[in-house]
């Protein structure tokens, strides 16, 4: 006889004295009444989710070793190269809370079909997109439909497998999640490298990932609409003030210290519009009925320090995602393709980590060693990058991008999973949303925040070195440098290139050096998170677990 479970999965009654693991040995626990899925079962519903969420955060970053050409084609200089990264996220960003908490409130099914939808318009924009205007719009609808797959992937995940269990299918979304976010540059680099393709092919490449996730979705996802008795009632005024608060906060960082000084009234008008959205946002949630990001969670200490570690985690993850390309191209003068595969360490030390510490989680249950290891093995990634040179021997700067790569793996998705296993059902997607949010805030502000500084820093360099050139080749400089726009290195004189190519190394590595002490900050905030047993149901959170600090 078939029930609904508290979590939304589909359950049958099992008759009196019939064992608990009646499914065999890939089963876990069942909350009450609930019969246990299969590991079979669950990674069909698993790949479909996997699937979409690979193609929504492969546009955020498959774009990065393209926007050269993409710029140069579209005319656009180097504040376009900034918004159509930080374009994605910031909507990405903004929208994961909202998206978190309709899935604790209406059909979760529904919800990631819709962002998959979301998700392919904007891919259909993008790719057909004439001007940078248009681009960076159609990359706030792609983000739009990413924030719903970064949220709800890891909702579902929750609602149909115990958190004692969630570490080896974690290790999975953690696994997918690095793939697509690190190999986006080198699947990105071959496309444009490729005559017969172009960039235009990097922003449309994810839609038929998407399409076939939508078909897989509806064949393998059965879940009724959790929580049915609650009436759904959406905070939209708090998801309102929480979206301007941080689109506000982005805004600012992307255009400090390019259009208008760090100390300027443009900055105190931004820094005090974002408080004070902030403020209406914390009083519009304490009064919420349903509020998009319930404040009580962080009453409950591993959440705040899981929120916190999360948002430091993200500026190191984004930081080597993002300009690496731009070094790989400008300070080793390499081709698109050639910086995408020069980053495999970084891809390779994140999908290694991500897959065996979920492994090791769900065979120990202990969860917390993974999380200061990996704070460890960031820092230290970021340290030693932030020592390279335009002329540092690649093995050194693999060994370093492994590091960094170990570090993201072992720590972003078990960030979650120490949240998740916190609460019970009814805040599950409140509690994954928080933490991803946060991640990607981190993230959107520390590539606009160290974009701006990387900008300062290489004309700084330039300009202590330029005096070193001979007169002739100051010319050529001032003209490779004077137009605004990004240098086509293979074009300059050897003097002028490797003078160009000194800055660019030099100003680009102090951006790893800038983003260390987060890594570190993560670390610390990680010691201080207790570790509480994994449960082994999907029912709701123990009250000793619940309240844990």
């Amino acid at each position: 006889m078939a029930t609904t479970t508290p979590t939304g999965v589909r359950a049958h009654a099992m008759p009196k004295g019939a064992p608990e693991h009646a499914g065999g040995g890939h089963e876990r626990e069942g909350g009450p009444g609930q019969a246990p899925m299969t590991h079979r079962q669950v990674m069909k519903a698993l790949s479909g989710l996997l699937l979409g969420l690979f193609a929504a955060l492969l546009s955020s970053t498959i774009v990065t070793n393209a926007l050269p050409a993409v710029i140069k084609d579209l005319g656009g200089g180097q504040s376009a190269f900034t918004w159509v990264v930080t374009a994605a996220l910031l909507s990405l960003t903004a929208s994961v809370p909202i998206w978190g908490k309709l899935a604790d409130l209406v059909d979760k099914k529904a919800l990631v079909q819709m962002s998959l939808a979301i998700y392919i318009i904007g891919s259909v924009i993008a790719g057909l997109s004439q001007n940078p205007a248009t681009l960076i719009s159609a990359r706030v609808v792609q983000g739009l439909g990413a924030g719903g797959l970064t949220a709800l992937v890891q909702v579902i995940t929750a609602a149909m497998i115990s958190p004692r269990e969630r570490g080896r299918y974690s290790g999975y979304t953690g696994a997918t999640v690095a793939v697509a976010t690190a190999a986006g540059p080198l699947l990105g680099g071959v496309i444009t490298d490729t005559d017969w393709l172009g960039w235009r092919y990097c922003l449309l490449l994810g839609i038929p990932f998407a399409l076939i996730a939508l078909v897989v979705l509806q064949k393998t996802l059965h879940l009724p609409a959790a929580l049915a008795e609650r009436k759904v009632k959406v905070d939209w005024t708090g998801a309102f003030l929480i979206t301007a608060a941080a689109s506000l906060l982005l805004i600012w960082v992307t255009f400090a210290g390019d259009t208008y000084a760090w100390l300027s009234w443009q900055t105190y008008t931004m820094v005090g519009g974002t408080g004070l959205l902030a403020l209406l946002f914390v009083l519009t949630e304490a009064r919420a009925a349903e509020p998009v990001i319930p404040l009580r969670l962080f009453r409950n200490r591993t959440i705040t320090l899981a929120s916190l570690a999360s948002l430091f985690v993200g500026v190191g993850m984004f930081c080597g995602t993002v300009f690496f390309s731009q070094y790989f191209q400008l300070a080793r003068d390499e081709s698109p393709t050639m910086s995408g595969v020069m980053t495999i360490p970084m891809i390779a030390g994140t999908f290694v980590s991500s897959t065996l510490s979920g492994r090791f989680i769900t065979a120990t249950g202990r969860w917390k060693g993974w999380l200061v290891s990996g704070g460890v093995f960031l820092t230290a990634g970021l340290g030693l990058l932030g020592l390279m040179r335009y002329d540092t021997p690649y093995w050194e700067l693999a060994l370093s991008m492994a590091l960094l790569g170990t570090g993201v793996g072992m720590m972003m998705q078990n960030l979650v999973l120490s949240a998740q296993n916190q609460v019970g059902p009814a805040d599950l997607g409140a509690a994954s949303s928080v933490i991803t949010f946060f991640r990607s805030l981190g993230g959107a502000v520390g590539v606009g925040v160290l974009g701006s500084l990387m900008a300062g820093r290489i004309a700084h360099y330039a300009a202590d070195t330029v005096a070193d050139l001979a007169p002739e080749a100051r010319a050529a400089a001032a003209r490779a440098t004077g137009s605004g726009s990004l240098p086509d290195m293979h074009l300059l004189p050897a003097p002028v290139r490797t003078w160009l190519e000194s800055a660019y190394g030099h100003g680009i590595a102090d951006v790893f050096l800038y983003a260390a002490p987060c890594a570190l900050l993560a670390l610390l905030l990680c010691l201080f998170i207790k570790e509480v047993p994994l449960q082994t149901s999907v029912g709701p959170a123990r009250p000793d677990e619940a309240q844990a600090a």
